[in-house]
């Protein structure tokens, strides 16, 4: 009882501590993904652009002190993957999509919808393997590492032939999905498969990739996994391709933890770096 009590403020302060994490990071990521969102950001024009600056500068010099302060220093990777994720929305609104619109590209087709988002896999992979590298990590830092090859393919081919034959229900109830036909969507699948890729890993890198392993040592590896899947939700809410926001949530958050729990299992398939 001694030993309880002795400690007791202790327990609280570290309690207090990990409430601050989860609540900054959450107002962090929601700032970078849904004000500067790459897709459709809230602010226009100029104050877009003096706005990203602003947030890139901010977490740039936020970086630096934790890097320097002894008492901040444990939460430096955590700001550091804030740093990066304010670069990747920067430029992925830039030259992912941004650039195709001035170009007169519209996303209207099931294949120029594929190809702009294997696009922005692109930049959004290139400018976080390039920041991983350059900062002296390893590509292992954010999931690009040798994974269960066997159990992730089979993990993701059952998903995928249980989206390619639910696809049709699944449209018409959540994605408000028009004359379908099971005629008109196999030619679809090619371009289905390579937009599921290209989003799916682009997402992944984003969120468990930037801050998974950052925030375990902070928070524990099922809080980790619950703060991320939390806000990778809640930043769902508002999207304008569903017709159900309310079970498209409910769905949503659940399969975040697995994502989260398969990413800290390695259960992804290999992607082989040398990092």
């Amino acid at each position: 009882m001694r030993f309880a009590v002795k400690n007791g403020p202790r327990t609280i302060g570290m309690v207090g501590e990990k409430i601050f994490l989860i609540l900054l990071f959450a107002a962090a990521g929601t700032l970078l993904i849904v004000v500067f969102s790459p897709w459709d950001p809230i602010l226009k024009g100029k104050f877009d652009y003096l706005g990203r600056l602003t947030v890139i500068v901010f977490f740039a010099f936020l970086s630096l002190i934790t890097r320097k302060s002894e008492v901040l220093e444990k939460y430096q990777e955590v700001v550091y993957g804030l740093l990066v994720l304010a670069v990747v929305v920067t430029l992925d609104w830039v030259f992912s999509l941004h650039v195709i619109k001035q170009l007169g590209m519209r996303a209207d087709t099931p294949p120029k919808i594929a190809l702009v988002k294997l696009n922005e896999f692109v930049v959004v992979a290139a400018i976080i393997i390039a920041f991983t590298l350059s900062s002296g990590r390893r590509l292992g830092e954010v999931y690009l590492h040798k994974g269960r090859l066997k159990l992730g393919l089979i993990i993701g081919m059952a998903c995928f032939v249980v989206f390619v034959i639910g696809g049709i229900p699944m449209s018409t109830a959540w994605f408000q999905g028009r004359d379908l036909s099971l005629a008109k969507v196999i030619p679809w699948i090619p371009w289905v498969f390579i937009f599921v890729f290209a989003n799916s890993i682009l997402e992944e890198l984003m969120f468990r990739g930037l801050f998974l392993r950052k925030l375990e040592p902070l928070l524990g590896k099922l809080l980790a996994n619950l703060t991320i899947a939390l806000v990778f939700t809640l930043i769902h809410y508002g999207v304008s391709y569903t017709a159900d926001q309310f079970s498209f949530l409910l769905i949503l958050f659940p399969l975040a933890l697995v994502l989260g729990w398969l990413a800290e299992n390695k259960a992804y398939p290999a992607l082989e770096f040398n990092g």
